[in-house]
């Protein structure tokens, strides 16, 4: 048994994917489930972004989009839909890489996930250097010392520092923001209320060790 399981993340530019080009043109964000490749080469895709982006008409003039389904809950568009295209991570997955979790911001993708084992990791990263605008962002032991130092360093709760780090990755600081107290919410399986007052505790508990 192999016990060095290591989270990995990559980042992406210049895919030419019909998720990426929508992204690129509606300037919208975009979080996707890992795509399933059928047999037939054609990929499942299920993915979801704040509803009114143009997302769904940029993604109808693409042929290599096809099926494609909408459903609205709670301000977002939930698409399912097949892609003729090949999706780069599958470059990534055929190696090893085990896909967590895809995001598309504006043209760009960040793919998070695990590999078991450095030999695993080194198989993924030769792939990634053979696929056009794919970089290694950031690698880290699971369950490792590196997740827990941001909560000791500035004395959070691991709560805390979940709420402050989701927030930040979905771009809830950002200006304009691009992801609502909900929508974070929801990634953290928690109540929008129960957010707040993690996000609001712990920026607290920063504040005050910063300005005393």
């Amino acid at each position: 048994m192999i016990e060095e399981c290591l989270v990995v993340e990559f980042a992406v530019t210049g895919d030419d994917c019909p998720l990426a080009v929508a992204t690129r043109r509606t300037g919208s964000l975009v979080d996707a489930q890992p795509p399933q490749r059928r047999t037939d080469g054609n990929a499942l895709l299920r993915f979801s972004a704040p509803a009114g982006t143009g997302l769904r008409e940029a993604l109808d003039a693409d042929d290599r989009i096809r099926y494609l389904h909408a459903s609205h809950t709670d301000g977002r568009t939930n698409y399912r839909c097949l892609s003729r295209h090949p999706c780069v991570v599958h470059a990534l997955v055929d190696v090893g890489f085990l896909v967590d979790t895809i995001q598309y911001r504006r043209g760009r993708e960040r793919y998070t996930g695990a590999v078991v084992g450095y030999d695993v990791l080194e198989g993924v990263l030769e792939a990634a250097g053979e696929t056009v605008g794919v970089t290694l962002e950031r690698v880290y032991p699971l369950g490792g010392e590196d997740e827990e130092a941001v909560a000791q360093r500035w004395d959070l709760t691991p709560a805390q520092e979940a709420a402050i780090r989701t927030a930040y990755e979905r771009g809830y600081f950002s200006v304009p923001k691009e992801a609502t107290a909900a929508e974070v919410a929801a990634d953290l399986g928690i109540g929008k209320s129960a957010f707040l007052e993690r996000l609001r505790r712990g920026q607290a508990a920063i504040f005050r060790q910063l300005f005393g």
